[in-house]
């Protein structure tokens, strides 16, 4: 089944071909600047099977984990986009918040959470984990 995602002025629209293969919460530093103070909910799909139309802007930073990474935002709107890691680029993150069905696949996993805030909500529900976990194959 197709899935959809999109920024909030609609220049860039994402087409994806595949299931979600893994989602997760993060709290990384970098994630907590994404996400304007609070964590990212980043959904996993195969790179080969997303379809970006549209321009899309281009970070490149080293995460917290040290993996050299690129993210994706809209340059019109701002809204984060994508994420890809150098070493992992058969592997495309996009936010959940930029899905057109935010509720395709929960987060299973909430990750760095030795740098979420005091005040941060981390669902007891779900394993964490005080740094990066093991990656998506």
């Amino acid at each position: 089944m197709p899935h959809g995602a999109g920024c909030l002025c609609g220049q860039v629209r994402i087409s994806i071909d595949a299931e979600p293969m893994a989602a997760r919460m993060c709290w990384c530093r970098l994630c907590q600047y994404l996400g304007a103070g609070s964590g990212t909910v980043n959904v996993c799909f195969p790179s080969d099977k997303v379809n970006i139309k549209g321009e899309v802007r281009w970070y490149a930073s080293i995460a917290d984990s040290g993996n050299a990474m690129r993210r994706g935002f809209c340059p019109e709107c701002g809204t984060p986009l994508v994420s890809m890691a150098e070493s992992r680029p058969h592997l495309t993150f996009i936010r959940a918040g930029a899905l057109d069905d935010p509720d395709l696949k929960a987060p299973e996993a909430v990750i760095w959470t030795g740098t979420a805030p005091d005040w941060a909500h981390l669902d007891p529900n779900l394993p964490h984990f005080p740094a990066q976990m093991p990656p998506v194959a």
